[in-house]
């Protein structure tokens, strides 16, 4: 069964064999730049993994318009980020946060509590598909090629009774190395920050290193994570974030036609993305999740809405994605308590 990321890889390949702008005609008749394209793409397995299997055995199918798309598989993703700032690939796919790095604006699309439904998320993408929001997509040398659903973010504990921030305290914690402001977030709520990466953080999780883990309902078949919830352990069953894959590419080697072809094909496969990540999670068993009381999911978004906020005034999320993102969810729920102020 193919994963979740693979569509990503192969939207990519499918517009770069159509780089002439954006109109009905078919894709041979819009090709006007063929060349050969190289990709680098994040798999945790590697060559051999899931994500990269699939988008090899698709290549061929982009041949017969003289393009000759090269894979190369990393399995760590921070190497693979490295190797696209040497230029030694054309773009890279890589997961929302590590795309900050390259734009902030996109790069605040998984922010904390910024977007709780699916829905929500689709409703931010149509509008980053629009040519309007083309210029947002370019920061200094790069350009975001595309973004994906890869579902909520959620958090997995080794004891269900870790179900609220306060007994959080003094917990160990996994956090991304690269990025300090969640090991001060974590610091904050009395708890134990222990940085790490996306490779390594599911084995320290597994093996009792760290109490508390952050990931994709996806990922407790890919990386084993009921293991580390045997016996007493649970999901909460809150989404933090809306995660995403985006793929960035070099600006100088991608058109700005070519660069909302692929945006546009990107949104139009949104349901196609969900539908693989949905079958993914459906193997999840439903005596993982734990519920939280109504009361305490308003405190978490008063939480992480002041979050977002201090976020922002030290320069690390978009402001106007924030905003974004409040008209989406005012839009969608007018009668949030958020919608009667200009606050994000």
């Amino acid at each position: 069964m193919k994963r979740p990321l693979f569509a990503a890889l192969l939207i990519l390949a499918g517009a770069l064999a159509a780089p002439a702008g954006a109109d009905d005609r078919p894709l041979r008749e819009r090709l006007a730049d063929r060349r050969e394209v190289s990709i680098c793409i994040w798999d945790l397995v590697g060559r051999n993994g899931p994500i990269f299997s699939a988008a090899r055995d698709q290549t061929t199918r982009f041949l017969k318009y003289g393009i000759k798309v090269n894979l190369e598989p990393y399995t760590d993703e921070r190497v693979m980020v490295e190797t696209l700032k040497a230029g030694r690939c054309d773009a890279a796919l890589m997961t929302g946060m590590r795309a900050r790095l390259f734009n902030q604006y996109t790069g605040t699309i998984d922010s904390i509590g910024g977007l709780p439904t699916e829905e929500h998320l689709r409703m931010l993408l149509k509008v980053l598909a629009d040519p309007r929001s083309a210029p947002r997509m370019t920061q200094g040398n790069y350009v975001v090629l595309g973004v994906a659903p890869a579902g909520g973010a959620y958090i997995f504990v080794n004891d269900k009774r870790i179900n609220t921030l306060g007994k959080a305290a003094g917990k160990k914690v996994a956090v991304l190395d690269y990025d300090p402001v969640q090991a001060e977030m974590v610091g904050d709520l009395g708890a134990a920050p222990v940085p790490t990466d996306i490779v390594h953080a599911p084995g320290l999780f597994n093996n009792g290193v760290v109490d508390v883990l952050a990931a994709p309902l996806a990922a407790y078949q890919l990386m084993e994570l009921y293991k580390g919830m045997k016996p007493d352990g649970g999901i909460i069953n809150y989404p933090l974030a809306q995660i995403t894959l985006q793929l960035v590419g070099h600006k100088d080697r991608i058109t700005p036609e070519l660069a909302q072809i692929t945006r546009e094909l990107f949104f139009e496969s949104y349901d196609d993305f969900l539908g693989r990540v949905r079958r993914e999670t459906r193997v999840v068993p439903e005596h993982w999740f734990v519920e939280i009381p109504e009361d305490d999911k308003r405190e978490y978004e008063v939480m992480m809405r002041e979050a977002r906020q201090e976020l922002e005034r030290r320069g690390y999320y978009s402001a106007d994605m924030l905003e974004l993102q409040k008209r989406i969810r005012c839009k969608l729920d007018n009668t949030r308590a958020e919608c009667s102020d200009i606050k994000r």
